[in-house]
């Protein structure tokens, strides 16, 4: 998908500073023990799925149409495993952005996972003990978290 007008019209005002963003992550595991994984066009990074929060959009709600719009895969959502500030950082185009993430343990309904938008090259279901090699700490991190019988999610007090 395209940048949402919403961020469009903010980049208007505010050009390339810093803009703090809701973001969504999304880890869809199937009864295979697999991992729903997107391969972004932008970098050709396999990565969980994610996205933006739109204003007024419940984040469960949010995360379940990104899952749907990037991989034409329909998910309910299970419970939030994380509450996290990522690390700043910069687009090539000098847009400087820095995401709250809600991280969501999420599990397929229906669908066949196939690309489904301009924003992922490929998309597949990756066995957990062989997934690629780029996956961020982070994504490992929200991995586990699901695989974990732990109901709470997770955040950062200090």
């Amino acid at each position: 998908m395209p940048t949402p007008k919403f961020i469009l019209d903010l980049r208007e005002k505010i050009g390339h500073d810093l803009l703090w963003l809701t973001g969504l992550s999304a880890v869809v595991l199937n009864d295979d023990r697999e991992v729903l994984l997107v391969q972004r066009a932008d970098n050709g990074r396999w990565s969980l799925i994610g996205g933006i929060l739109e204003p007024g959009e419940e984040p469960a709600v949010a995360v379940v149409r990104e899952i749907q719009e990037e991989t034409a895969v329909e998910a309910k959502v299970d419970r939030l495993l994380s509450i996290e500030a990522t690390p700043p950082a910069a687009y090539p185009n000098g847009d400087r952005v820095q995401f709250l993430d809600l991280c969501f343990s999420c599990r397929p309904l229906g669908g066949q996972a196939r690309v489904n938008d301009d924003e992922s090259t490929a998309v597949a279901w990756w066995p957990l003990d062989a997934l690629p090699a780029e996956l961020t700490t982070r994504e490992h991190l929200c991995i586990q978290r699901a695989l974990s019988p732990t109901d709470q999610p997770v955040y950062f007090t200090s």
